[in-house]
């Protein structure tokens, strides 16, 4: 009997969840759930970590983000600006930022910060101590492909709203602030969302400052308990808890992408 096109694609679909389906089941039979246990699965070791694992390492990780976001936002907000400024030294000055800090990796960033600033300036310091340092360090690549992200979204707003704030009798500067902003920042929630994800997993680069038991994150953390115990469990507990901040966070993007989608 000869199938019309929808009942192919669904016989297809089926087979297709059947061989996979079968390769787990595979993989799972094969493999010795015993000698995985006693290595990656040991809850006497991840009883021991808690409750420091959520109230020191958890909250820092989710404390170095917020400063990082909050820096990096304010920064690549006035970098995307300065890129689309008529003043051509503001232009070339963010483009040379967002090239520099997009093309160096985090941890050299952080490194920089944490023992370059206090060599370059030995009278001062960063406030907030291994908190500022995290918040700049962090912060400032963060704000190169923020300032990207933003300066998009002010492009995507029709330049007619511009316009017409124009013609009310607007300044520009009043234009941008009441009129493009809002409708760009609404626009760039989901990769924004999505930056805030990109800077839970950079804090485990937290550990070049020489963090202290009070200032410890999730994966020096972690790392510390493995040394103690002799056993991976506690980067299992680490990675669970990773997700316990990312997987909301994806949630979230997909229902601003959705709500996006309907208000277009």
């Amino acid at each position: 009997m000869k199938l019309s096109p929808r009942r192919r694609r669904l016989v297809a679909r089926v087979a297709g969840y059947v061989v996979f389906a079968a390769v787990i089941l595979t993989v799972a039979g094969a493999a010795d759930w015993g000698r995985l246990s006693e290595a990656f699965f040991r809850l006497d070791i991840a009883r021991d970590m808690f409750p420091d694992a959520i109230t020191v390492a958890l909250r820092n990780t989710v404390t170095y983000t917020l400063l990082a976001f909050v820096f990096g936002l304010t920064l690549g907000l006035i970098l995307a600006l300065m890129r689309l400024s008529s003043v051509l030294p503001y232009r070339w000055f963010a483009t040379a930022y967002i090239e520099l800090f997009r093309g160096l990796p985090s941890l050299l960033v952080l490194f920089m910060v944490g023992y370059g600033v206090p060599l370059a300036f030995p009278d001062r310091e960063i406030p907030g101590g291994v908190y500022g340092s995290v918040a700049v360090g962090l912060g400032l690549t963060a704000a190169a492909y923020m300032a990207e992200t933003i300066r998009a979204g002010i492009q995507a707003v029709p330049k007619g709203q511009l316009e017409a704030a124009r013609t009310l009798g607007m300044s520009h500067t009043r234009a941008m602030i009441s009129i493009i902003l809002p409708q760009a920042f609404r626009i760039v929630i989901p990769p924004l969302t999505n930056e805030i994800i990109l800077l839970t997993k950079d804090t485990s680069l937290v550990y070049v400052l020489g963090v202290t038991s009070t200032t410890i994150e999730l994966t020096k953390f972690a790392g510390d308990t493995l040394n103690q115990r002799v056993n991976p469990t506690p980067l299992v507990v680490a990675g669970l808890l990773y997700l316990l901040i990312t997987l909301p966070l994806s949630q979230l993007v997909r229902g601003l992408e959705r709500r996006a989608g309907r208000e277009r």
